[in-house]
């Protein structure tokens, strides 16, 4: 993900269908702030959130892993945003399970989680997908959200 991308993120990131799960849509410049923060995953981690593409170089949306708080601990999560007109393809499923696999050779983390706000249905079902069940709930934010899990 690079500044290139920022036309795309902003138009994903800004989706009120693809954001209706999240406290509101967002701005271009959050959208910038989301590309520069998975830069600097990458230059912390080694990885973030990557661009996915079809094949024909379509924009998609994005997937990848990102360490967040959970409950008040550390955990690697794989989280997936797919534009509107793509999802339900299996493109989430794929980009997330690609995840997973690089998790497990890139990583010294022993789980990989998503988390999900618990109405959010698609995306449970992609979790479930590549193997996650339902682990907890994190209390820790203003919003209680579904934790879906496994060991790596």
């Amino acid at each position: 993900m690079t500044g290139h991308d920022l036309d795309d993120m902003a138009e994903l990131l800004g989706d009120p269908d693809v954001m209706a799960f999240y406290p509101a849509p967002k701005s271009r410049e959050q959208a910038r702030a989301w590309i520069t923060w998975n830069q600097e995953n990458y230059e912390r981690h080694g990885y973030g959130l990557w661009v996915i593409e079809t094949h024909d170089a379509e924009f998609v949306g994005d997937c990848g892993l990102s360490w967040q708080d959970v409950n008040g601990e550390p955990r690697l999560e794989v989280g997936y945003h797919v534009r509107v007109a793509l999802q339900g393809q299996g493109l989430a499923t794929e980009a997330a399970g690609a995840c997973r696999d690089f998790a497990r050779r890139n990583t010294t983390a022993d789980q990989l989680v998503a988390i999900i706000h618990p109405e959010n249905r698609a995306s449970r079902r992609v979790a479930e997908k590549i193997g996650m069940r339902h682990i907890e709930d994190d209390h820790g934010g203003a919003l209680v959200r579904t934790v879906m899990g496994m060991e790596l």
